[in-house]
């Protein structure tokens, strides 16, 4: 499929349980294009010297802020001197969202969540451990927006806006192939981390559905995801990952005849995870009570400085 578009994916290894990012290497009319980077790390520098040695790369390509994909844009513009695009509200939170002032707010929120001991300290510390692997900055030269078209490799692609999983995470479809480069936005073998961090959109699962509603409309052949092999079939994968969200939101529900905080219903979802890992699943958590909220579902109440969701 790769040679059939122009297209070479570049896989780079992550110090993670999900243990790679799938970028992607492609010729343009001017020169070659990137999309995705990898963290600012030696893995990184290593893969990616010697393809910047080889091809001149005018364009990179950053699908959305988090650090996976972000982190090297910077290192990578600096060597190229190629022109990066992002989406506008994903680049406004890649260039403050690890800065100082902004851990103050993250470490603040997560005192709310009914965390036990030292654990929003850890939290915070993690988060902030990502501030070296997203610099040196990018500098944003053009923003993607909705329906822009965009030359990768041998085929135009629409830029489609699909929040959720970050604010401003962006897809790639080409309609004469039926293809998608999903991102992060699906995934054939494990669901995407979708999040709330008590900023941005306020209610991420429900604009996670909208956006894969919008996916689904398009009856999508051929999915290039950011993590996991390409596989065919999106309108099934879609329906895969929805149904997984509302079987978690009944199970959530059913932990709320008491009320509860962000992390006691986190521990009825999560078992046995590292810290990293227990950020993503405490930001999982909230983003489904928030759903709960906001449709309604439950209720909320700010007690002794922490969040308790409860029913009725």
């Amino acid at each position: 499929m790769f040679t059939e578009i122009g297209v070479k994916q570049v896989t780079i290894p992550l110090p993670f349980r999900l243990n790679h990012v799938n970028c992607f290497l492609a010729e343009g009319e001017h020169g070659w294009t990137i999309m995705d980077t990898g963290l600012n790390n030696d893995v990184s520098q290593d893969i990616w010297k010697p393809i910047i040695e080889q091809h001149e790369v005018t364009d990179i390509i950053i699908t959305h802020y988090h650090p996976d994909h972000f982190g090297y844009a910077g290192r990578l513009q600096q060597l190229t001197n190629a022109k990066v695009w992002m989406t506008e509200v994903d680049a406004q939170a890649g260039l403050t969202y690890w800065e100082p002032e902004s851990m103050k707010n993250v470490y603040e929120n997560y005192k709310t969540c009914g965390l036990p001991g030292s654990l929003s300290h850890e939290l915070t510390d993690n988060e902030e451990s990502f501030n070296l692997r997203v610099k040196p900055y990018a500098k944003v030269d053009h923003y993607l927006t909705e329906g822009m078209k965009i030359g990768i490799g041998k085929y135009e692609y629409e830029v489609i806006f699909t929040p959720g999983h970050s604010d401003g995470l962006v897809t790639f479809y080409n309609k004469e192939k039926s293809l998608l480069f999903s991102t992060d936005h699906i995934l054939p073998k494990i669901t995407p981390n979708i999040s709330y961090w008590f900023r941005g959109i306020t209610n991420p699962l429900q604009a996670f559905f909208q956006s894969l509603e919008k996916i689904k409309v398009l009856d999508v052949e051929y999915v290039i995801p950011s993590h996991g092999k390409p596989f065919q079939n999106a309108t099934k994968r879609i329906e895969e990952i929805v149904n997984h969200h509302h079987e978690r939101l009944e199970k959530i529900v059913e932990s709320l005849k008491q009320p509860a905080t962000i992390y006691e219903v986190n521990c009825q979802l999560f078992r046995n995870l590292n810290i990293h890992e227990t950020r993503f699943a405490v930001g999982e958590t909230l983003a489904h009570l928030e759903y709960l909220f906001q449709s309604g579902q439950c209720k909320k109440s700010l007690e002794n400085g922490n969040w308790y969701y409860y029913i009725g």
